[in-house]
């Protein structure tokens, strides 16, 4: 009896291989289609919003902080902190995590190294 089973498992067809396989293959696609596809969309959404932000635009940093952009720089920004009287922090751009209001002034352009 045990010499039949091993006959049986060793004759196993290329199907065999391709049926044990497609679980594996569907969970990925399900797990591409619902879990990384919509986080890559996130972060080029994201990307965008950073790349845009402006002088004067009104903005919320990661740490919950509401402020003002005073300056631009490259990979910087100045924040002056909306309740405080004259505080300017300086952060980088990945710190902001929602632009609140954008500002509608012409002197948005970004400021040189």
């Amino acid at each position: 009896m045990l010499f039949l089973l091993q006959a049986a498992a060793k004759q196993s067809s290329p199907g065999g291989m391709l049926s044990m396989l497609l679980p594996f293959i569907l969970m990925f696609v399900v797990m591409y289609f619902l879990i990384l596809r919509p986080q890559k969309r996130k972060e080029k959404d994201r990307k965008a919003m950073i790349s845009r932000v402006k002088k004067n635009d009104k903005v919320v940093t990661a740490g919950g902080v509401h402020g003002t952009i005073t300056s631009l720089r490259e990979n910087e920004i100045i924040l002056r902190i909306d309740d405080a009287k004259d505080v300017k922090v300086k952060l980088d751009r990945s710190a902001i995590a929602a632009v609140l209001e954008v500002s509608h002034d012409d002197e948005g352009a970004e400021e040189p190294k």
